[in-house]
């Protein structure tokens, strides 16, 4: 073997070395850049199995409460319906690139299905089963929700009947439906079946909110143009009876038994009226012969003033529940005009309202408030007074029981001082031996 061979084989044996330490770091190099992918990819799959829920899904709503805690709870939110539960087709699907392009989701395409909103509901009632009615004056239907499934129906404009402006909403102990339209100046009467069976417009020029008086057979109804409460039979033929109120063309009337724009109105088990007499910033309080007996409220932003108050009730107690469509909050009163108790302030959270309307409270204790602006409707449990005298009696007891653990405890020698008690001989006994 010559010397060209031998400088031949060095330099194939050093190429030969370049080459496999070139291999080895390229091969490191792509495992180092495939780890993190690796990593992130395990990371998808974990997050696939095991997604995090939306933050609004992981509140307790169980703990908004009025008033604050340690205080007994006397109201307390329960839920939020605003729109019918949309019904997805899971089938596959192949996305268009304008689909992924807009962020349409494959593989859970919204069917054909109509999907129903709340925009802007203001009057509400419930029926004998539960079911809660809402007007939505921009929609121009009555959304009918089952409070239990959310299961929505509707009595449609232009199917079941016609509307221009539905305001206020009263259902009476037979299940039959009233519903006030401000612009074509009556009240719709729907029976059980919501088929419309009459029509009420006697002296009326805009009428809002309307409440039944199911003891004494009226339907009041406040006309916002006139400044004034009609009453009518409760029954067919459904005649005017009488006026509250004296009539007047500008809004400025503001003595008592007079309305500036009244909107709503509610009435008490003793067939007492509770008028919201909006721009006047006050409620009136009639018998149920149309006598004025007081007022309450006056223009303010502190508790126990209003600035245009809207939707109104009464509860099992006899409070009366203001909601303030400025100050987006609710306001409950004893029949006496003292505010007990407020809640709310301007928001987009439970508890909290937009362009407060609407007031509703049925016999189950469930309050329902209705806001324009952001389209839903709130519902929380008022908890009566006997409730909260039992609660306060349970604390009471549970207090009283700790206490005379305690006392017991301190009045028992500890086992220590038994045993030595036990064992000590008395003072005169002998030594032992």
């Amino acid at each position: 073997m010559g010397n060209g061979d031998i400088e031949v084989s060095k330099t194939s044996h050093n190429s030969v070395k370049r080459g496999t330490r070139l291999a080895t770091l390229v091969a490191i190099l792509a495992i180092l850049v495939a780890l993190p992918l690796a990593l992130t990819a395990s990371n998808k799959k974990k997050d696939a199995k095991a997604p995090e829920k939306p933050l609004i899904e992981r509140l307790d709503y169980s703990r908004i409460v009025w008033p604050n805690p340690p205080a007994i709870t006397r109201v307390r939110f329960m839920d939020i319906f605003s729109a019918d539960k949309i019904e997805k087709d899971n089938s596959p699907k192949k996305s268009a690139w304008m689909d992924r392009l807009a962020g349409v989701a494959t593989g859970e395409n919204l069917n054909a299905k109509p999907h129903y909103q709340l925009v802007t509901p203001y009057g509400m009632a419930i029926d004998s089963k539960g079911r809660l009615y809402v007007a939505d004056e921009k929609v121009g239907a009555i959304f009918i929700f089952d409070t239990e499934t959310k299961k929505l129906d509707l009595i449609k404009n232009g199917v079941h009947a016609h509307f221009k402006l539905i305001t206020g909403l009263a259902i009476d102990d037979a299940d039959r439906l009233f519903v006030s339209d401000s612009v074509m100046n009556h009240v719709l009467v729907f029976g059980p079946d919501h088929r419309a069976e009459a029509s009420i417009s006697q002296g009326m020029a805009s009428p809002a909110g309307i409440a039944i008086d199911t003891e004494n057979r009226f339907l009041y109804v406040c006309d916002t143009e006139l400044d004034q409460v009609l009453v009518y039979d409760a029954d067919a033929p459904y005649k005017l009876l009488r006026k509250m109120g004296a009539p007047s063309k500008h809004h400025e009337l503001t003595g008592p038994g007079d309305f500036s724009r009244p909107t709503n109105i509610a009435v008490d088990k003793d067939g007492n009226v509770y008028v919201s007499d909006t721009f006047n910033d006050r409620v009136e309080i009639f018998d149920a012969d149309g006598n004025f007996i007081r007022t309450f409220g006056k223009p303010g932003d502190g508790p126990g003033y209003f600035a245009r108050p809207k939707g109104i009730a009464v509860d099992a107690d006899g409070h009366i529940w203001v909601a303030d469509g400025v100050q987006n909050r609710v306001q409950v009163f004893n029949p006496e005009g003292q505010v007990l108790l407020w809640m709310g302030s301007n928001g987009l959270l439970p508890g909290q309202f937009s362009a407060l309307a609407g007031l509703a409270i049925d016999k189950n204790n469930r309050v329902f408030t209705s806001e324009q602006y952001i389209g839903r409707v709130q519902m929380f449990r008022y908890i009566t007074n006997d409730e909260a005298l039992a609660e306060k009696k349970r604390r009471d007891d549970a207090e009283k029981a700790k206490l005379a653990s305690r006392s017991s405890d301190k009045a028992s020698p500890s086992t220590a001082d038994k045993s030595t008690a036990t064992v000590q001989p008395p003072a005169n006994a002998p030594a032992p031996q």
